[in-house]
């Protein structure tokens, strides 16, 4: 890949996007991880006012939060127009559990992994409101175009998509190129929306190097050789078909005319 040319691209259609669309800038949720990191990169790279938000919901300091807070630091030490939060999104999240199960509904850990996706992104979208700022979304092509590995309305409601046809190996390679840490390029792969540790790897059952072989073996009609490949292609498949709903609008009911007008 060439990772200059990429970059230059990427950053010019940012650049388009904002412009016609009326805003400044962009804010973006930074999580530690890679994909956060490459695409704030290239938030700063537009020149335009950049807002990263770290928003961290029930988890103590550790090496997620030191990664995000090094990024964070090195983004702004390299670019004027990018400022960097920290918002703690635990206790108003927390009383939204608590009023959800006095009013009688107790949530699975699924409904609560999502809510806590929704509720970062409800932050996102009144910083990006009163900002005039756009929200940019961190999505690979492997979580938004192969898995749909995102929650609905939550980080796959985003203004725009940055690295949304790059790879996650093609994520790397140019994070690497533009100067992310490489911890934070070689870091295991975690949404932190559940109670555990568990990570992206842990919750498909598949690697996304294995993914970007099943992604490829559909595109281009390879067998699998392998009782594994043949394990990850039937992951892939079944993930792709189930959440293929997530791409979609909400399916509106067409009335038709003899319908409306009947007597």
């Amino acid at each position: 890949m060439n990772c200059e040319k990429v970059s230059n691209h990427i950053v010019n259609w940012m650049k388009s996007y904002a412009e016609k669309a009326g805003l400044k800038g962009w804010v973006v949720g930074v999580s530690g991880g890679v994909d956060s990191a490459l695409v704030s990169t290239l938030c700063a790279k537009t020149g335009m006012p950049t807002v990263l938000v770290e928003m961290p919901i029930n988890r103590t300091m550790g090496p997620i939060s030191d990664r995000a807070e090094v990024h964070c630091d090195w983004l702004m030490s390299t670019a004027e127009n990018v400022t960097s939060h920290y918002l703690d999104l635990s206790r108003s999240y927390n009383m939204f559990e608590e009023e959800m199960e006095a009013a009688g509904f107790k949530l699975t850990e699924l409904a609560k992994s999502n809510s806590r996706s929704r509720h970062r992104m409800k932050a996102l979208y009144a910083i990006s409101n009163s900002l005039d700022l756009l929200v940019a979304g961190t999505g690979n092509k492997i979580e938004d175009m192969g898995v749909f590995f995102f929650t609905k309305w939550g980080d796959g409601g985003v203004d725009l998509s940055p690295i949304g046809d790059l790879l996650k190996s093609e994520v790397r390679e140019l994070a690497r190129f533009l100067g992310v840490s490489e911890e934070i390029v070689v870091a295991t792969p975690t949404d932190e929306l559940w109670a555990d540790t568990r990570s992206d790897e842990d919750q498909i059952g598949a690697t996304y190097d294995e993914l970007e072989w099943a992604m490829k073996a559909v595109d281009e009609g390879i067998a699998p050789e392998t009782d594994r490949q043949r394990e990850v292609l039937k992951i892939y498949i079944d993930r792709h078909n189930k959440n293929a709903h997530k791409m979609s609008m909400p399916e509106v009911c067409k009335i038709p005319l003899e319908v409306r007008m009947a007597a």
